[in-house]
């Protein structure tokens, strides 16, 4: 099992080559009508709230901000290449945790509805969808649908309660 940390700053320039693999397995597996939109550039890593990585070098990350008060998964990817080892659970783990460790009440995501690896991994861990879109959650929606995404597939917004959330992470591998 990979450690998940935070990303260093020298990290960062790492991280846009393993959404783009992690995005090719949308392409190669026909899971969304079309390919997705070109990633985000570089310095928008810098400006997340907080970014979690598996392995030295990454092969996997998750990107969280705060989005109308509560913390906002804005991107979960694994190289392919080391996929299926569980890399994408511990890093969603660890998401949940920090977010809850960081006093946050939610968590929310916006994800494709049919991705076996999207809204179907995400409700095993007590994710649920919902219509009940803030301000900014809208925004995030707005921007998607402008990028092409929901042409590509349903999509739909998530949300974790992680007052109540019954969910045990596993223990972590030093």
């Amino acid at each position: 099992m990979q450690q998940i940390r935070p990303a260093s700053l020298a990290e960062l320039s790492l991280l846009p080559a393993i959404e783009d693999a992690a995005d090719r397995e949308f392409d190669v597996a026909s899971w969304v009508a079309g390919p997705l939109p070109q990633r985000a550039p570089v310095h928008e890593f810098s400006e997340a709230l907080h970014i979690m990585v598996a392995g030295r070098p990454p092969v996997g990350f998750a990107r969280i901000e705060a989005v109308g008060g509560e913390a906002h998964l804005q991107q979960l990817s694994v190289d392919p290449a080391f996929g299926r080892v569980g890399i994408g659970t511990a890093l969603l783990e660890a998401a949940i945790e920090w977010a809850r460790e960081s006093g946050f009440c939610a968590m929310t995501l916006s994800t494709f509805v049919y991705v076996p690896f999207n809204a179907p991994f995400y409700a095993r861990f007590g994710f649920k969808p919902t219509d009940q879109l803030g301000p900014e959650l809208q925004l995030i929606r707005a921007g998607e649908q402008s990028a092409g995404l929901d042409a590509l597939g349903e999509r739909t917004v998530m949300r974790l309660d992680l007052g109540h959330h019954t969910f045990v992470p596993r223990p972590r591998l030093p």
